[in-house]
Formats: structure tokens, C-alpha cells, sequence
């Protein structure tokens, strides 16, 4: 429990950037997920769409912060290694 006004404003802020990014977070896997999948069924054109959905959010997730740019490129990498063993 805050005892101050200030740290009161922290929790709030707090909880609200907490909401936020695993929203952020959560959105970013489904879209991996769905590569993944359609990649699992073999399905070429579904997998290129998935990826061309999937490639900004995650960039957009690493310049909000959400996750490391490092790690945003590495899933970027291999998501597009694994859709061009379909090819």
C-alpha cells in the first residue's frame, strides 16, 4: 500500500504500463504463433501473410520497449528462416 501521493501515482502509472505491454506482449505471440502454425500445415501463402503481419508488430513491440531489439531481430530472423524452408 503507497503511503504517499508520489508513490500512489507510481502504482497507478505502473499498472498501466503492466497492462499495456502484456497486452503488447501477448498480441506479438499470437501473430508468431500463427507463422508457426501455418508453417506446421505447410501452407506457403498463409505463412508469407502471417510473416508480413507478424515482421512490423514485432518491430513495433521492441520500439515501444516491450521487448529487447536484439531479441525483437532474432524472432524476426528465424520466423523468416523458417517460412523460406517452405519455398
Amino acid at each position: 500500500m503507497a503511503n504517499h501521493k508520489s508513490a500512489a501515482k507510481r502504482n497507478k502509472q505502473n499498472a498501466i504500463r503492466n497492462a499495456r505491454n502484456t497486452h503488447i506482449r501477448s498480441t506479438m505471440r499470437t501473430l508468431v504463433k500463427q507463422v508457426r502454425e501455418s508453417v506446421a500445415a505447410g501452407d506457403q501463402e498463409a505463412a508469407q501473410s502471417s510473416l508480413a503481419k507478424a515482421v512490423p508488430y514485432i518491430d513495433k513491440t521492441a520500439a515501444k520497449g516491450v521487448i529487447h531489439k536484439a531479441t525483437a531481430s532474432r524472432k524476426i530472423s528465424r520466423l523468416t528462416k523458417l517460412v523460406n524452408t517452405l519455398a
